[in-house]
């Protein structure tokens, strides 16, 4: 672990009431532009900001039609573009993404990045609206595409139990809201109101964005400077809930559906998110206990006693939540249980090998400089700094993780409890 590495270094500022940051380099042959807005995860907003994401993409006052703005995506040699939702913690996060192909290697002289830019100050700034507000037809028909996305989610059992499970753990907390929202929200939502909102989250709201490629940071800041004009005085700072919560008492919870294989979700609190100095010991006890396939829950409990079919574990980093997932056969449910639990307790006594430290050090080492070779997760692991509070740099992060010891895994796992043990199973046969 002693390998240098290029840190991620954005150059950072403030354009039109906005964060900026601008990443120049020679190491992609495309721009990739990402626009972050931020917001308050909750009731109140939850399925406006996930049908705002919807609309906006349908068409803006520059390409009425859908077909137009494709058409218009083509000419920018088929650049890439979407706006979608993500949760971070309780925050919900509405994202623009555009990529186009960087001018330095086409025949075309026209300058892309400055298109592409405008095309993002369309969404930002230009929507397509009809009397004070988004038209009707393209509302109405993304409604039903988003109830239909938030009514599929039982067919896919993995993802349904992990939203069960976090529901039920998290009662009471936003965190446990669906990011795309809640059906019966649907119907309540008019085109004039939905327009209101997105020019309240425009304009007061906290938003990053972020340019990564072969381009020139003074060139880029005068396109945006011209091109997202946004009136943005009135920016406020969000109300985010709190993420800590004791566990008074473990919890389990069954839910019956017409399934062939049973899901056991087992989520735990952590008390320790990506702000905190024991993030990277908590990365550290994650990555040996179910983030790898050489880690304890897939060599014990998917290996030796072939009691799942798969059996990791996941941080939500901005929640301090460890999800333990598995999929296994409903007859070995309690013994599941009982190996996980002892996998959790093995890592409370520090009962870990060197060879479990070493090769969690070194995928774990893997998995944060390849993020140097990807503008996504650039952008993605700076944001991770910017949301938390807590910018860092990779270096850091990876010293962290080597130098953290047993006992540190031991202290971070003291405070690991398992809040809600979750069953997805059969209809058949006894609780």
């Amino acid at each position: 672990m002693t390998a240098s590495t290029t840190e991620i270094a954005f150059q950072s500022s403030q354009i039109n009431g906005m964060n900026v940051h601008i990443l120049p380099t020679e190491k992609f042959k495309t721009t990739t532009i990402v626009t972050m807005i931020e917001q308050a995860l909750s009731e109140e907003h939850v399925t406006k900001t996930a049908l705002l994401a919807m609309v906006m993409k349908r068409a803006s006052a520059r390409f009425p039609e859908t077909k137009l703005l494709r058409a218009h995506l083509d000419f920018l040699y088929g650049a890439i573009f979407d706006v979608d939702v993500t949760k971070k913690g309780e925050r919900q996060i509405l994202q623009i993404y555009m990529e186009v192909p960087n001018e330095k290697y086409l025949s075309n002289e026209a300058s892309l990045l400055e298109q592409a830019i405008e095309f993002v100050g369309d969404m930002l700034v230009r929507p397509y609206v009809q009397n004070n507000a988004f038209s009707e037809k393209y509302l109405a028909q993304e409604k039903e595409t988003l109830r239909k996305r938030m009514e599929s989610l039982i067919d896919d059992k993995m993802k349904y139990a992990n939203q069960r499970v976090t529901e039920e753990m998290c009662k009471g907390e936003p965190f446990a809201l669906l990011v795309q929202g809640r059906v019966t929200d649907l119907p309540k939502i008019s085109g004039q109101e939905l327009y209101q909102y997105f020019k309240e989250v425009t304009t007061t709201n906290p938003i990053n964005m972020f340019v990564v490629g072969d381009v020139d940071q003074q060139e880029v800041s005068e396109a945006i400077r011209k091109h997202i004009p946004l009136e943005r005085s009135q920016v406020g700072e969000l109300q985010i809930a709190s993420t800590a919560k004791d566990v008074s008492a473990e919890r389990e919870v069954i839910d019956r559906l017409d399934v062939n294989q049973a899901k056991l979700n087992i989520g735990c609190r952590t008390q320790i998110t990506y702000k905190d100095d024991d993030y990277p010991t908590l990365l550290l006890f994650n990555g040996i206990l179910g983030g790898f396939p050489h880690s304890k829950l897939f060599v014990n409990v998917r290996e030796k006693e072939s009691l799942a079919y798969y059996a990791v574990s996941r941080l939500e980093s901005h929640k301090g939540i460890l999800m333990i997932m598995s999929g296994i056969d409903v007859s070995k449910y309690q013994r599941a249980v009982e190996i996980i639990k002892q996998q959790l307790e093995l890592m409370q006594q520090g009962t870990i090998t060197e060879e479990e430290m070493s090769q969690t050090r070194a995928t774990l080492s893997n998995q944060f400089r390849e993020l140097l070779d990807s503008a996504r997760g650039m952008i993605d692991f700076t944001y991770n700094g910017v949301i938390s509070g807590r910018p860092r740099k990779i270096e850091e992060l990876l010293a962290g993780i080597n130098q953290a010891t047993i006992e540190d895994i031991k202290k971070v796992a003291s405070k690991v409890t398992i809040d809600t043990i979750y069953l997805l199973r059969d209809k058949k046969g006894e609780a």
